[in-house]
């Protein structure tokens, strides 16, 4: 390919996360001003609001997010009693993640707002095109592969 074919608003990683960036923009103003959280908080409170209790590296595993940075989101989550870190008898370096009532809560009020945002965005799409734009980038993401 010759350099000057390449066009960075058509190389597919780049046009990934550009319209990632911009269809979470809006959701991640309103956990941030609401909750205070940051982007791995949410995912992490969402995996346990989701799947229910895990470890830690379970979140890890399901949410392809590094070790050291689900270890500050749980910090930070305990710290806003939106999660409780309980030692499993199997393995005392283990810990089982839970939510809270109040991280309950927060769950529950961040899942419907995601719900709004969501169609929000999607408003104007066909529906066809939604069930394809799901399909294909479930399987460049790997998600239709691996689960819970």
């Amino acid at each position: 390919m010759d350099q000057s074919d390449f066009h960075l608003p058509h190389f597919l990683p780049y046009l990934l996360n550009q319209a990632a960036e911009a269809a979470s923009h809006e959701f991640q103003t309103y956990y941030r001003t609401r909750y205070g959280m940051l982007r791995t908080e949410w995912r992490v409170l969402f995996h346990l609001g989701c799947y229910g209790d895990m470890s830690a590296k379970r979140v890890c595993d399901l949410a392809s997010i590094h070790k050291t940075k689900v270890s500050r989101a749980v910090a930070a989550l305990d710290q806003k009693r939106f999660v409780t870190r309980t030692e499993t008898e199997a393995d005392r370096r283990v810990e089982r993640l839970s939510l809270t009532p109040k991280g309950q809560q927060v769950f529950d009020d961040l899942s419907r707002a995601a719900h709004r945002f969501e169609t929000a965005l999607l408003e104007g799409l066909p529906r066809d095109e939604v069930r394809h734009l799901r399909a294909a980038l479930l399987k460049l993401s790997g998600l239709d592969q691996r689960g819970p």
